[in-house]
């Protein structure tokens, strides 16, 4: 990296997970994934476009989502000479189907790093292991679960009963929930969502002591990201889906019995990590629409410094447009007032048609 990432490229960062949350929040609950995803991306290439950096995506839509942008090596930022340079790491929407239906802890994330300093993993899922700053190398992902949860609550001092580990409700981890529940302690199953419940162990407000379970790979470099800054431990392992996966990580050497931990999956001094809630969730406020502005809640932690912030913006929606990528000319900006007034066919129309 050229030079420090200062404070006000921080809050761009920022920026761009608003307008990403902004736009896809004009879906809610409207059952469409597909439009909820489209919006986010488009605004966030967008905006993205306005900041100071030399960007290059190492982590974002394409692959995944099969997504036209924010794929795989995609440029983004100014890239001016003098632009620091930085990968990304991006999800638009962390919980699709959670703005689609409604349904909370819906966020958009994004991560800039150093170059060569965010690891790209060869599968779609990974299982993993976060934890907060108590249990912080105490705990071993090849041990059982029912060990890690005997010493997680013996170091909080907790009986086990009141230790909570999240899990993603999904039929694979039904042998995790059976083994959780055989031993006494308390489950908060989630639908979607699993970078906010990963970072819920750092966060005392939430009650939750540990996440545990097969996941998105991409989700647990966004989530490893935060942890650096919140003093947590993300552990993780991959876990290929098929034989496709498992010819790949033979072909590229990767070890299937090798642990990485948070500083292996995002290294380096400069880590940003940006959110902001797109629905109501333990982790952040969704976007509220009242009396002519948008409000939204953000967070954005920077390990240089371990500082986090959190930040409550509200946008005048009068004044507000926000840049998306695939539109053109006098048309590039969208003005979240003639939205609001007239309808999303508006965007239909534009980005969908």
């Amino acid at each position: 990296m050229a030079k420090e990432l200062y404070p006000e490229i921080t809050l761009d960062l920022v920026r761009v997970t608003e307008a990403a949350s902004l736009m896809s929040s004009l879906y809610l609950g409207f059952g469409n994934k597909e439009a909820v995803d489209g919006a986010a991306v488009d605004a966030m290439r967008g905006m993205l476009d306005y900041i100071d950096i030399k960007g290059r995506v190492v982590i974002g839509e394409g692959e995944k989502d099969e997504a036209p942008m924010l794929y795989y090596g995609e440029k983004v930022g100014m890239w001016d000479d003098e632009s620091i340079e930085m990968d990304i790491a991006v999800d638009p929407i962390d919980g699709t189907r959670l703005v689609a239906y409604g349904l909370p802890n819906a966020l958009s994330v994004m991560v800039g790093a150093e170059n060569d300093k965010i690891l790209c993993l060869p599968t779609f899922y990974s299982y993993k292991l976060a934890v907060g700053p108590e249990l912080k190398g105490k705990l071993d992902l090849n041990a059982s679960l029912k060990e890690n949860i005997k010493v997680a609550a013996a170091i909080l001092g907790l009986p086990i009963s009141e230790l909570t580990v999240v899990v993603l409700n999904r039929e694979r981890h039904r042998k995790i929930i059976d083994e959780i529940r055989e031993i006494g302690a308390r489950i908060k199953l989630i639908g979607d969502g699993d970078i906010a419940g990963a970072i819920a162990t750092c966060m005392p407000e939430s009650g939750v002591n540990m996440y545990v379970g097969i996941g998105g790979s991409p989700e647990a470099i966004l989530a490893a990201a935060a942890l650096r800054t919140l003093g947590g431990e993300m552990q993780l392992k991959i876990w290929p889906r098929d034989e496709e996966e498992r010819k790949k990580i033979n072909l590229e050497e990767w070890d299937l019995n090798r642990i990485y931990i948070t500083e292996e999956l995002v290294g380096g001094e400069h880590v940003i990590f940006a959110a902001t809630g797109v629905t109501d969730g333990d982790f952040l406020k969704g976007v509220k629409y009242i009396k002519g502005k948008a409000i939204t809640e953000s967070i954005v932690m920077r390990t240089s410094s371990e500082t986090v912030r959190r930040i409550t913006t509200y946008h005048d929606l009068k004044k507000k447009k926000i840049r998306i990528k695939s539109l053109d000319g006098d048309e590039k900006f969208i003005n979240l007032n003639k939205i609001e007034d007239e309808g999303t066919s508006i965007l239909k129309n534009k980005l969908f048609s």
